[in-house]
């Protein structure tokens, strides 16, 4: 696991890869075996194991899958780039699923369209091994008051 810090860096706080681990242990993501693998000075990437849990019943990996990958991305991402006292929730997502994957990893790679005082919106691009395109989404996220 590398870690870069350009000085032109989005983040508010540059990405704590083990924290967003810890706090997904205990939910879906973590069920889902869902690990944070890098961040860069725009972007943050995770990667999913294609197994039973990600599968669907042809054996292909689950297109839900791939859009829980890539909210989860935005959602990390999004609340790193926040100031603190502020949280991020998703308000929209789309995907496409351009590639079909039975086995091994896939890895989402999330980078913001654009981050806004109330909104952010991001694109995120997952791959399979090989590095061949398996999904694009793009997910908007409200930047609320936390509680």
């Amino acid at each position: 696991m590398t870690t870069t810090t350009p000085t032109d860096e989005i983040w508010h706080t540059h990405p704590d890869l083990a924290l967003a681990g810890s706090l997904s242990e205990d939910c879906v993501v973590g069920l889902l075996g869902i690990e944070f693998t890098d961040a860069g000075a725009d972007w943050l990437t995770a990667r999913m194991p294609v197994d039973r849990r990600t599968r669907q019943p042809l054996g292909l990996l689950h297109g839900g899958s791939s859009v829980l990958l890539a909210e989860t991305l935005v959602s990390f991402a999004a609340s790193f780039v926040v100031e603190p006292g502020r949280a991020c929730v998703g308000t929209e997502i789309s995907a496409h699923h351009l590639r079909s994957v039975r086995s091994g990893w896939v890895t989402g790679t999330a980078r913001p369209v654009s981050i806004g005082r109330r909104t952010q919106v991001w694109d995120t691009r997952i791959e399979d091994d090989e590095g061949r395109l398996v999904c694009v989404s793009r997910c908007t996220v409200a930047v609320v008051e936390a509680r």
